[in-house]
């Protein structure tokens, strides 16, 4: 395998020693400048309505200054009021003047100050709350997916596993870049911030308690160290990684990947295909791409189909898993269909399919 050189390897480590952070999906948010306007109106609003207040019944109040209130002092005094300055130069006098104050302006003062300090407040209860749905997430998460890199081929995998009707909250990305994170998140999945290879970062993912594991960094020594820990992390979970070098795919399957997929070598091979057939380069696009028209499933023998050929079944038998083992569709030691058997087919798909759980489309090959 072509690894790079170990001051490579720590130079590359210390880049990514960044604390773990979790960020869940969330509804989209105002501007910060918006909101700052809005509480501004309403506090101008307040201040309004309060010197109106004072202005209506301005007879009720004296001014050290001239013994009279105009509308500027209506205004001052509300100013002076509503902020708690209060410096004594104009006073309620009357009864319904202080009435009012008692009744009208001190709740007014309340939500003058409530909506000044109300950008703190919000602060503080977004963090609970956040804090709050984040213990949720956490208790509540089992059998979900990790995806370790969310660029085009961790980005393309998740989208093919929920085409097949799994819910995205049921996701979990792993990216070292903040702006991936806020990608993934934007896309409703949840993200984890920090370096995969780290089993602190793993560990914020749940992936001891995932259901399968979908490994797509950028370098397959990367994918070599995630991969090494996540099996010790989850010895019964699913692992699927993926290589850009042909070479590298017997080391990850070493580490514990249960399938290992070489993005250059199947590029390659489908360029290949396409310049000796367009159309069956076209075909094998069609499959890759999920819900697209052909896809590729995996599905149980039906009672029904038991003692057939794969041949005599109604849909397109490609291969039979049988145990342990992947059998061609023309393999002699098939036989006849057993009922434990599950058949991988090519079927259209159509508007009125459905996908069940023991009906898996499946990424192309």
């Amino acid at each position: 395998m072509k690894l790079p050189g170990h001051d490579a390897i720590a130079r590359d480590a210390d880049e990514h020693l960044v604390p773990h952070r979790v960020k869940l999906p969330r509804k989209a948010v105002e501007r910060p400048i918006r909101q700052v306007t809005k509480r501004l109106i309403m506090a101008l609003m307040v201040l309004v309505v309060t010197a109106l207040v004072v202005y209506v019944d301005r007879d009720g109040y004296h001014d050290n200054a001239d013994g009279s209130v105009s509308l500027l002092d209506a205004f001052y005094y509300a100013t002076v009021t509503l902020s708690t300055t209060g410096y004594g130069d104009i006073t309620p006098v009357s009864d319904s003047a202080r009435l009012i104050n008692i009744f009208v302006i001190t709740p007014l003062r309340v939500l003058f100050l409530i909506i000044l300090v109300g950008t703190t407040l919000e602060v503080l209860t977004e963090r609970t709350r956040e804090e709050w749905r984040l213990n949720r997430w956490r208790s509540t998460l089992r059998d979900h997916t990790v995806v370790i890199g969310f660029g085009t081929k961790g980005r393309s995998a998740v989208q093919t596993v929920c085409a097949t009707g799994l819910k995205k909250e049921k996701v979990v990305v792993v990216d070292p870049s903040s702006r991936v994170i806020d990608a993934a998140t934007a896309e409703g999945y949840v993200g984890v911030i920090g370096d995969a290879t780290r089993s602190d970062v793993l560990k914020a993912a749940e992936v001891h308690r995932a259901r399968q594991i979908i490994v797509a960094p950028q370098r397959d020594d990367t994918a070599v160290l995630v991969t090494l820990t996540a099996r010790q992390l989850n010895r019964g979970a699913k692992i699927v990684a993926a290589v850009r070098e042909e070479e590298n795919a017997p080391l990850l399957k070493q580490s514990g990947a249960d399938a290992v997929i070489t993005s250059a070598s199947a590029a390659g091979r489908l360029l290949g295909l396409s310049v000796l057939s367009p159309a069956a380069g076209m075909v094998m696009e069609n499959l890759i791409q999920q819900g697209s028209g052909l896809d590729i499933i995996e599905r149980p023998v039906v009672r029904g189909e038991v003692g057939k050929k794969p041949r005599e079944t109604q849909d397109l038998v490609v291969s039979i898993v049988r145990g342990h083992r992947v059998l061609g569709y023309d393999d002699p030691s098939v036989g006849t269909l057993q009922l434990t058997d599950r058949l991988i087919t090519i079927v259209r798909m159509t508007p009125d399919t459905h996908v069940t759980p023991d009906t898996r489309p499946l990424p192309g090959t």
